[in-house]
């Protein structure tokens, strides 16, 4: 049974898993904190796809500080490694 972290963790047992991966805790509690995070088939655009102003959204939904001044390259690198 997971340790419950409290009302801030949406899923206790995905959040556990993926510290023992080695991800951190923000990244893990984005993950885990997702409603369909358990499930496969994603769909989503790649980064290349989007435009730049789709990946600032992005960028400002997840916290990557410094996003006004990148550029399109600079957010998808930002945005794969946060």
């Amino acid at each position: 049974m997971a340790k419950d972290h409290g009302p801030s963790i949406k899923n206790d047992e995905k959040y556990e898993a993926l510290l023992k991966e080695g991800m951190s805790r923000q990244k893990a509690a984005r993950i885990a904190n997702t409603p369909d995070s358990g499930e496969k088939g994603g769909r989503a655009e790649k980064y290349e796809e989007r435009s730049k102003k789709d990946l600032y959204e992005q960028a400002k939904k997840v916290g990557i500080e410094g996003r006004s001044s990148m550029n399109k390259k600079e957010l998808i690198k930002a945005l794969r490694n946060n």
